[in-house]
């Protein structure tokens, strides 16, 4: 295979100084010892892992190799290596998931170790030893590590054998959902399904009872087997009221191997997490030390090397259990190095070159708290369903020493079906959880996405949650608080007359530069008048609503997508998209439209009709872009609620759609094998 030279050339200078801002931060620990490292590196994966790598890569003076599927051609992965090469099409099985393509990828370029990211071949075995036999040096554990822990089920046996707590379970591949049903009725409801080769939330259901147990296995297995080609599964007892909490370990081929704190993982939806943070708000100094020590001793017994984590179920006691080993980098990993000043990809790098960890466990200190929070293409107003398309705008956070964007898409790229529908990791770093909370807030309404759904109304709503913010937290959280599905009614409740002021001084902007400004104003706040006088100009402004009076002082100016002010002195930042003859505001997750109108206009504009929605309550429409996996039902057939109707496959996942009420089928209009748009029609009823 030939290797294809980049097709354009991308500067990243926001990224390269997030990077170096994490090493300006006075490192707890010590700088990592110069020594021989590789001159080449493949990256073994794409997206914002691949462009994380590469980062690091650059600063060292490593070159960079990426790979890429026929779908990822213009990638940003792509365009910040130093070379590319195409090895397959879309589908991952028949591109990131092909060892022989990534090996003679490396012999084609001279790419003398390989870094695999997370996911796709990261943990495994097979790859490890494919490498090795080739003489290219994998940027991870050795194949007996990956084996030994990598894999769910054999972990717990090791895990067992040394005597650490476990979650109790049946530990053996499942042949059948019979089979599946009974194991559950065994160790008793509720219990969780998982994926051996499983991560990332794939393959993974909780069952309370012998229907989802059933179903679970058949959905978990068909879910495993696409995502990592490998269609094991085992069943666990389900921990209710847990935390997910998770040790970082680093290690090197000599021997030394040391914990760098833990990191919060309970926030999750569908057990795919959400937010992570670094230290935990739960954990105690004895607690954080005997699960340190823990971990080490669990990977020195497999005298395992690189970066490693360690995965718990902690109770409301602190009592912990043993889950499993993640035998690569996290995606998580940005938030140990905010609070530690070290960077994980260089410490991999260097120790697969042979190096030895220069600083010991007193060596290695906390440094404030860190919150990531990850941006998908998906409509947390409709059941997080994946979006799928094109960027059309696309502007991250300011990026500083404690706000850092890890991310792997462009403006004008694509959001593809085929894969992970992560579009960013947003990262920031306080003195204090509070602080470092704060900042995430500010940083999510400065994130500015245009042309596909995102989570980021949701993630303001976790940001602004009182029992997050007290960090009460259990991985039922999202369960638990945002019952029935995610509304605008979580969203943080917003001063009105805040947004109609902001709303009074962008048409006031506008109407000095068309040279007729006007001070008396009625703003159309979600079609509610709310009168204002507008007074100031240049850069501060005073508006007068209601008997009170806001000041807001800003340098916005029309065209920008951010209005970054200082309202009442306190900093707002809100996003500003044109909307015919007015404006939509965006602030902390929700979204006002406004007009801006005189008292005449205002009057008229109240006498005209509503426009009423559509009715489409008699269909059962596809909530995404994807594959119609099957229909469960049949032209005349009646239906209860609840009772699954069809399967639609997107982004590697199965989203199972149900009725919501009872009813009978009367048409089918798509069949199993389908390609669907969003909100085509599937079935039809009476």
């Amino acid at each position: 295979m030939a290797a294809k030279k980049k097709v354009a050339t991308r500067s990243a200078p926001q990224k390269a100084s997030r990077s170096v801002a994490v090493a300006k931060r006075a490192p707890a620990a010590k700088p990592v010892a110069e020594g021989p490292l590789f001159d080449k590196i493949l990256i073994a994966n794409r997206g914002e892992i691949a462009c994380r790598v590469i980062r690091t890569c650059k600063r060292l003076g490593i070159k960079t190799v990426a790979v890429y599927s026929e779908a990822d051609a213009d990638a940003l992965h792509v365009r910040e290596a130093d070379e590319a090469v195409l090895i397959g099409p879309p589908p991952s099985a028949q591109s990131y998931l092909l060892i022989d393509k990534i090996v003679e990828a490396c012999k084609a370029t001279g790419a003398q170790a390989v870094h695999p990211g997370y996911g796709f071949l990261s943990e495994k075995e097979a790859f490890q030893k494919a490498l090795a036999e080739a003489g290219i040096a994998f940027i991870g554990p050795d194949a007996h590590a990956i084996y030994a822990m990598g894999d769910k089920i054999e972990s717990k046996k090791l895990a067992q054998a040394a005597g650490v707590s476990t979650v109790p379970g049946y530990l053996a591949a499942i042949p059948n959902a019979d089979e599946a049903v009974k194991i559950a009725r065994k160790i008793g409801y509720p219990v969780m399904i998982k994926a051996s080769a499983g991560g990332g939330g794939k393959g993974m259901r909780i069952a309370w009872n012998d229907a989802e147990a059933h179903e679970g296995f058949g959905s978990a297995t068909n879910e495993a087997k696409a995502s990592f080609a490998d269609d094991r599964v085992f069943i666990e007892k389900y921990v209710e009221e847990p935390r997910h909490i998770e040790i970082q370990l680093i290690a090197d081929g000599h021997g030394n191997c040391v914990y760098l704190w833990e990191r919060e993982c309970s926030i999750q939806r569908r057990h795919q997490k959400v937010i992570e943070e670094a230290p935990s708000p739960f954990l105690d100094a004895k607690t954080r030390k005997a699960m340190g020590e823990q971990a080490v001793a669990l990977a020195k017994a497999v005298k395992y090397k690189s970066a490693g984590t360690v995965e718990f179920i902690v109770d409301k006691n602190r009592k912990f259990y043993f889950l499993e080993m993640n035998t690569r980098l996290q995606v998580e990993h940005p938030v140990t190095e905010l609070i530690t000043g070290l960077d994980l990809v260089e410490l991999m790098i260097r120790v697969a070159a042979g190096g030895k960890l220069p600083f010991q466990q007193k060596d290695v200190k906390l440094q404030g708290w860190a919150v990531e929070a990850r941006l998908y293409a998906e409509d947390p107003f409709r059941n997080f369903l994946p979006s799928t398309g094109r960027l059309v705008k696309y502007r991250e956070p300011e990026a500083g020493p404690d706000v850092r964007v890890d991310t792997g898409v462009f403006e004008g790229g694509e959001i593809s079906m085929f894969y992970d529908p992560m579009i960013a990791k947003l990262c920031t770093h306080g003195h204090t959880r509070d602080e470092a909370i704060d900042r995430m807030r500010r940083a999510l309404d400065e994130f500015y996405v245009r042309g596909v759904s995102h989570n980021v109304p949701f993630l303001a709503a976790l940001m602004a949650h009182p029992r997050f913010r007290a960090g009460k937290l259990t991985t039922n959280f999202i369960a638990e608080e945002f019952k029935g599905g995610f509304t605008a009614e979580h969203l943080p409740p917003k001063d009105p007359a805040v947004l109609a002021a902001v709303a009074a001084v962008v048409d006031r902007i506008h109407a000095h530069r068309a040279g007729a400004p006007q001070s008396e104003r009625v703003v159309m706040l979600n079609r509610t008048a709310m009168p204002v006088s507008v007074s100031g100009g240049g850069l501060e402004f005073a508006v007068d609503i209601d008997a009170r009076r806001i000041e807001i002082e800003s340098d916005w100016s029309p065209g920008e997508p951010l209005m970054r002010a200082r309202v009442d002195q306190h900093p707002v930042v809100v996003q500003i998209d044109s909307l015919g003859s007015g404006w939509r505001l965006t602030h902390e997750g929700g979204q006002a439209d406004v007009l801006v109108l005189t008292p005449r206009q205002a009057e008229l504009y109240a006498l005209m009709p509503v426009k009423a929605a559509p009715d489409t309550s008699k269909f059962l429409l596809s909530p995404m872009p994807g594959l119609l996996a099957s229909v469960a039902v049949s032209e005349g057939q009646e239906i209860k609620a609840g009772e699954a109707l069809a399967v639609v496959e997107a982004m590697k996942m199965e989203n199972v759609l149900r009725a919501a009420r009872d009813g009978t089928v009367k048409t089918l209009h798509a069949k199993a094998g389908d390609s669907l748009r969003v909100d085509q029609k599937i079935i039809e009823f009476a």
